[in-house]
């Protein structure tokens, strides 16, 4: 669990937006009580926002838990991962209806689509992407962005979004990378086993205008465990520059 502040320009000084990613429900691993602990986190500390940026299962007999963990949630945006629709090299992966997923109470999935929200008083956009849009590389979610809204926020399971397309969000939610899940540290860095080559695997990273957050995510994939890869959900303080 982890709190972050970030420097928006938006006229929202202290809105709490909890993220996480990565779910991986259905597949047996230490994962499962570190999804269960994130979920009880955030339903303590009662966010603005609560935004899921996909993979949120791995087996269809995780469905089950992923209702019961959303219901402890509240209201919910959620885009989907490509695990969801067994796009993976696990042979054992499991695709899941989105529909399915859709009806679940309290729930917004989003398929490159926009919807608002008020926030303290501010019009708050969330833009979500299809990863099997941004798979084909037929992602446009800057056709989607209000430029009248006081904050846009653009959730998309895949980072490399924030570099593909114009950046009129100020805040960009992504995962995937699991933080490289199993890690083998040495001087002066780190060996991401499960993503040799990717950058922005964790963290906040500036892309001017926009900040992209990459959650570490909190299940697993292949391993049933991390090393050196801690799993993380932030709640992410804005902190107005405007």
């Amino acid at each position: 669990m982890l709190e972050v502040e970030l420097a928006v320009p938006a006229e929202l000084d202290g809105l709490r937006i909890a993220h996480l990613s990565d779910l991986h429900l259905g597949m047996p691993s230490r994962g499962l009580r570190a999804v269960r602990e994130a979920v009880a986190w955030v339903a303590q500390r009662r966010p603005d926002l609560v935004c899921i940026t996909g993979d949120l299962v791995s087996r269809t007999a995780g469905m089950p838990e992923l209702e019961r963990l959303l219901g402890q949630l509240g209201p919910s945006y959620l885009v989907l991962g490509n695990h969801d629709f067994a796009d993976s090299r696990d042979p054992f992966s499991q695709r899941v209806d989105p529909e399915t997923i859709a009806r679940l109470e309290g729930v917004l999935l989003l398929h490159d689509e926009a919807t608002e929200v008020v926030l303290r008083g501010r019009r708050v956009q969330i833009v979500g992407v299809d990863p099997q849009t941004y798979a084909a590389r037929r992602a446009e979610p800057e056709l989607f962005a209000d430029d009248t809204a006081d904050l846009r926020i653009l959730l998309c399971h895949f980072p490399g979004i924030v570099k593909r397309r114009q950046r009129p969000f100020q805040l960009v939610l992504s995962g995937h990378f699991h933080a490289g899940q199993v890690v083998i540290p040495y001087p002066g860095g780190r060996l991401r086993l499960a993503h040799l080559r990717a950058r922005d695997v964790e963290g906040v990273y500036d892309y001017p205008p926009s900040k992209l957050h990459v959650s570490p995510g909190l299940g697993t994939t292949f391993a049933p465990f991390r090393l050196f890869a801690r799993p993380e959900v932030t709640e992410l303080v804005v902190r107005s520059t405007s």
